[in-house]
C-alpha cells in the first residue's frame, strides 16, 4: 500500500508538470501490479481528473495554453472519447497493452530526437 501511495504521489507532480504521470501509472499499474489495461485505463482517467485541474491553473497562470488550440482540442475529445472508449472494450486486453507500449516508444523517441523551438 505504502508503494502504491508513494508511485500515485510521484506521478501525480509529474503529471502537473506535464511529464507523463499518467503513463508512468499505468505501466505501473499493468506491469507491477499485473492489473488488466482496460482497468488500469479507468483508473487512470479517475486520476486525469485529479491532476489536470491544478495543472490548468498552473499553466494558464504562467500563460502556457494557446486558447485557440485548446477550443479544438476539448470539442475533439468529447466527440472522439465515447467512441474511443466503445472501441477499447471490444479490443483484447494483450493488443491495447501492446499498442500502448508501442506508443510510449514513439513518443519516446521522437522526444529525443525532436528539436524544440525555443521561446525567446
Amino acid at each position: 500500500m505504502v508503494g502504491g501511495i508513494l508511485v500515485g504521489a510521484v506521478t501525480g507532480i509529474l503529471s502537473g508538470f506535464g511529464i507523463g504521470g499518467g503513463s508512468l501509472l499505468i505501466l505501473w499499474l499493468t506491469i507491477v501490479q499485473d492489473m488488466a489495461q482496460l482497468t488500469a485505463s479507468g483508473i487512470n482517467l479517475f486520476y486525469f481528473l485529479c491532476c489536470a485541474p491544478p495543472a490548468l491553473v498552473s499553466h494558464a497562470r504562467n500563460h502556457l495554453i494557446v486558447r485557440r488550440a485548446l477550443l479544438w482540442c476539448a470539442l475533439s475529445g468529447c466527440l472522439v472519447s465515447p467512441l474511443a472508449s466503445l472501441l477499447a472494450s471490444s479490443v483484447s486486453s494483450d493488443l491495447l497493452r501492446r499498442a500502448f507500449g508501442i506508443l510510449l516508444l514513439v513518443l519516446g523517441i521522437r522526444e529525443l530526437f525532436h528539436k524544440k523551438k525555443r521561446n525567446e
